[in-house]
């Protein structure tokens, strides 16, 4: 979207001033490039996200609370970001039954594409982790997670694979009904913001008739 006046401060506080304090914001902060098999260790307070300024802007933000989680956690702030973010640790899968990616289509939630196309959907993870398509796990793998009160945790949660595929999750807008994804501007940006609740509902169906409905497969050169 360009340069913002300001940085991403200014894009979180317009986004939390646009929610009202009686609205929740979520932000990903997805660190499965820096949690691995090969370095398993997840700190709450100080492993970095991995997908961009804003996240992290938002994660090192004074009141923000970060999901258990060490490869797909999630920060947020907001009358129900406790509630939607404390028991992710007790999943097996990224996007289980207590992630907040699941809880959000019973809520009333929202997903905003700022700038970025429909594309990078981490919600669609734990859409497709209900119909489980061949190529979405890879293995069973064991992390230390460091907590905010310097205790320890053990969690065990199986990664995500995709190889050979790549996500095609702009195909959601093929199914959703016009007024579920509305669009927008942003200074330079294009907008989008998705139902949450029909993109389950939609998504879900699709994958049920073609569990690859929403990748492709990767060309030998890609």
């Amino acid at each position: 979207m360009g340069h913002v006046p300001g940085g991403p401060k200014t894009v979180i506080s317009g986004l939390l001033k646009a929610l009202g304090p009686e609205g929740t914001l979520l932000l990903p902060a997805l660190s499965f490039a820096h949690v691995n098999a090969s370095q398993p260790v997840f700190n709450v307070r100080e492993t970095p996200s991995n997908v961009g300024k804003i996240p992290e802007y938002f994660r090192t933000r004074s009141g923000t609370i970060r999901s258990i989680h060490p490869t797909h956690s999630v920060c947020g702030v907001g009358v129900r970001a406790a509630e939607l973010l404390g028991e992710h640790h007790l999943d097996q899968t990224p996007g289980g039954e207590h992630s907040p990616y699941r809880l959000l289509k019973d809520c009333g939630g929202q997903i905003l594409f700022l700038g970025c196309g429909l594309r990078p959907n981490t919600s669609m993870h734990a859409v497709e982790e209900i119909v489980e398509p061949p190529y979405l796990f890879g293995e069973l793998e064991t992390y230390r997670a460091m907590l905010v009160d310097g205790s320890e945790m053990e969690i065990k949660c199986r990664r995500h694979d995709f190889e050979g595929y790549h996500q095609r999750y702009d195909r959601i807008a093929a199914l959703v009904d016009p007024y579920e994804l509305m669009a927008g501007k942003v200074l330079s940006a294009d907008v989008r913001l998705l139902e949450c609740k029909s993109m389950w509902e939609k998504g879900v169906a699709a994958m049920e008739n073609d569990p690859f409905f929403f990748v492709e497969k990767q060309e030998p050169n890609d």
